[in-house]
């Protein structure tokens, strides 16, 4: 029974199987049909590269992988909230992605993003464009893909202030195997960079301390190019400025506060005001004028000092006249500690507690005649350098022949230079000169009249008789 039944059934399997010219067909019909799909494919291929942009390609491609992939078992989203969940502060890794972002998307195809949020404030001189809810961008370190995505969600919270209920975030994706570069080496490297961005865009300030007067912005602040100083006391400055900006961890690992103290001197119109102004515009600084004179006691003064900001510049002008301050042995007395002004008051708070308390402070000083100077603010660590703004010479000449007429050149220039090297004249009244007239030949003809003058009224205030040159020369 068993044969029996195995026997029929390896009949019935042989009868039943296709023969080889059946089968050779529907392998032939197979093969066909992948080819078309193959060709298809290829179509399909060269029409979505050359119709779809390249990053909604692999914006495509990835969320197709994303079907086939366990994502979870990969990849690590990090979330950046916009604000602490402890104390609904600002983030500043946050902020520092968001600073950062905004200079790839400066640098992308706009076609690639459905939006974008545009904003401007105050401390910023040009436009900033971020990322829209839901938007993503793909940024390359070391070869890992990192995916950056904006989030937004509602609150019944008000993080930052009153009237706030939107929780900004960014989720930033990767591979788990790169969460130490990452974490080490991408994220501090990006809030390296939004520094160096948010510094670069940076709108200077001039903050009129004691004054009443509130804070101006610097439209177009004079600039080391534009200054016209002796090259190689401009190059020494910057110098030590570039020095100074570099020892924040040296500073702190001597225990010493991070600031640096300049004494800018000499004759009025010599160009003190416009220097400071270069450096605050170099070291994108905001400038705190401090208006001794509105100043009544070392309490006022300390609460002043306390609210100026880190990365400031804090500048006294005039110092020998703006203020009578009080003998710095009276400050150990009770009843004259904090209820006047005084010069000891000043040096404590320069010393201690102001520039203890913040990052990057520059204390600048200003006099026209620094003998009348208490020595005790002219010792190093109080006013570091010495910066003497003296009277136009030749080269500062030549430097603002180039700025105010854009010449490197002129046959009077060497007349001219003579003319200087004889008279006392600030650059400041040799730059009014130069502006009286657009013509090279018209103004230089002024500015010669202008030192003859001046020649001629010294000769005469020194009793000279006729050394003075009375001669008119013509161009």
């Amino acid at each position: 029974m068993f044969l029996s039944n195995s026997t029929d059934l390896n009949m019935f399997s042989l009868k039943n199987m296709p023969s080889t010219a059946a089968v050779f067909s529907a392998y032939t019909t197979l093969m066909a049909v992948g080819m078309v799909i193959q060709t298809m494919a290829t179509q399909v291929k060269t029409i979505f590269s050359q119709i779809i942009p390249k990053q909604l390609q692999e914006k495509i491609i990835s969320r197709l992988g994303r079907l086939f992939d366990n994502p979870s078992s990969t990849v690590l989203t990090l979330q950046i909230d916009q604000y602490n969940e402890t104390s609904d502060r600002l983030n500043q890794i946050y902020e520092a992605s968001e600073i950062y972002l905004r200079s790839k998307i400066d640098s992308k195809n706009p076609s690639s993003f459905e939006r974008l949020l545009v904003s401007r404030s105050l401390q910023e001189k040009k436009l900033s464009v971020t990322m829209g809810k839901r938007e993503e961008l793909i940024d390359v370190f070391e070869g890992i893909e990192l995916r950056w995505k904006c989030m937004s969600t509602k609150s019944d919270q008000s993080p930052g202030g009153p009237g706030r209920t939107e929780r900004r975030s960014f989720e930033l994706s990767f591979p788990k195997k790169h969460m130490a570069t990452v974490l080490n080496t991408y994220l501090p490297d990006l809030e390296s960079k939004s520094e160096a961005l948010k510094e670069g865009n940076k709108a200077v300030k001039l903050y009129d301390h004691g004054g009443g007067r509130g804070s101006i912005r610097l439209h177009h602040p004079p600039s080391f190019e534009t200054l016209a100083m002796d090259p190689v006391l401009k190059k020494q400055l910057k110098d030590d400025l570039d020095r100074f900006l570099s020892k924040r961890e040296f500073y702190r690992r001597i225990g010493k506060p991070w600031k640096r103290g300049y004494l800018l001197y000499g004759p009025p119109g010599t160009g003190k005001s416009s220097l400071i102004a270069a450096i605050a515009d170099y070291l994108k600084f905001h400038i705190y004028d401090l208006e001794l004179t509105n100043l009544k006691s070392n309490s006022s003064l300390k609460n002043l000092l306390l609210s100026t900001a880190n990365k400031s510049i804090l500048v006294i002008e005039d110092i020998d006249c703006t203020v009578e301050l009080q003998d710095r042995q009276e400050l150990g007395t009770k009843n004259n500690g904090d209820s006047r002004l005084t010069l000891s008051g000043l040096l404590n708070f320069i010393d201690g507690l102001w520039s203890s308390s913040g990052d990057a402070r520059i204390i600048i000083f200003t006099t026209n005649h620094k003998d009348r100077i208490d020595p005790a603010l002219l010792r190093p660590g109080r006013m570091d350098m010495h910066i003497h703004m003296s009277y136009c010479t030749p080269s500062s000449f030549n430097q603002l022949a180039s700025i105010y007429l854009d010449i490197a050149n002129h046959r009077s220039f060497k007349y001219i230079e003579e003319l200087i090297t004889e008279v006392d004249v600030t650059p400041a009244e040799v730059a009014e000169e130069l502006l009286k007239s657009d013509d090279p030949d018209v103004a230089l003809v002024g500015l010669i009249t202008f030192l003859q003058r001046k020649k001629m009224e010294r000769n005469e205030s020194h009793a000279e008789g006729g050394n003075e040159d009375k001669g008119q020369y013509n161009i």
